[in-house]
């Protein structure tokens, strides 16, 4: 037996199923991993959250970068990968989809409970009154007049709502991500190099409390030697190879 078989086999038999993706899973979508050579972050410094408070440069230059990967996120579509995930959800073989990404494809592959910990870009809010917008007409209008649009209803500060460095992740987001992590009995970790906490936490929480734990990354991580099975390749063409065990 293989070892498409055998995840095959551990997801017929699993009663609680969570995946967590990283940015491997998006860029099989081309959408550049923000730390990779073509990433927003290898041209230019991340803005950090209490900067884009208090000076107007930095949330010129947040949303210079933010608009800059729009256009990745606006034309992307859903992968092998994504839309393996979103089948299975749909067939009551997967409970969830905890992920790192913040580019909606796994609600466009079918996904229907993601757990998005680091937010997403689809949105802007405003800090101030929490109203949210669709993201594409506050960034076509941000590049159309070169200013940093306010808050249509207070005229309050608007970002993506996206978590920005030294900004805090939701703690009911947060708890949501621990209490499935801790209920998993199948774990597959994928598209994560597993070094970003508190997310890279989630795979020894759930290997901790029992669960089999799979690894699919193309690069290995630190905790390969903690799962169960680690495959390091392409994701779609993995997860395509273990449906097709599914339904073969």
């Amino acid at each position: 037996m293989n070892q498409y078989d055998t995840i095959a086999r551990w997801l017929k038999e699993a009663t609680f199923a969570v995946a967590f993706t990283g940015a491997g899973i998006s860029t099989e979508s081309g959408i550049p991993d923000f730390r990779s050579p073509g990433g927003v972050w290898a041209k230019s410094q991340p803005v950090y959250y209490n900067e884009f408070l208090t000076s107007a440069t930095a949330r010129y230059e947040y949303w210079r970068q933010k608009a800059v990967s729009h256009e990745d996120f606006a034309t992307s579509q859903p992968n092998a990968g994504h839309q393996a995930l979103g089948k299975w959800e749909n067939e009551g073989r997967l409970q969830a989809v905890v992920t790192q990404n913040i580019d909606g494809l796994h609600q466009d592959a079918g996904s229907q409970d993601v757990i998005e910990l680091h937010g997403t870009a689809r949105y802007i809010a405003c800090l101030e009154c929490a109203k949210r917008y669709d993201a594409d007409p506050l960034v076509r209008q941000f590049l159309e007049t070169d200013q940093v649009p306010g808050c249509p209803e207070c005229d309050g500060i608007m970002k993506h709502a996206t978590i920005s460095f030294g900004q805090s992740l939701d703690p009911d987001v947060l708890e949501r991500a621990v209490e499935l992590s801790s209920n998993a009995d199948l774990f597959l970790a994928m598209g994560s190099s597993l070094v970003v906490h508190p997310a890279a936490g989630l795979p020894p929480l759930a290997k901790q409390n029992g669960a089999r734990l799979v690894i699919i990354n193309r690069d290995p991580t630190g905790q390969d030697d903690l799962a169960d099975i680690v495959i390091h390749a392409s994701i779609g063409e993995t997860l395509t190879a273990i449906n097709e065990c599914l339904t073969g």
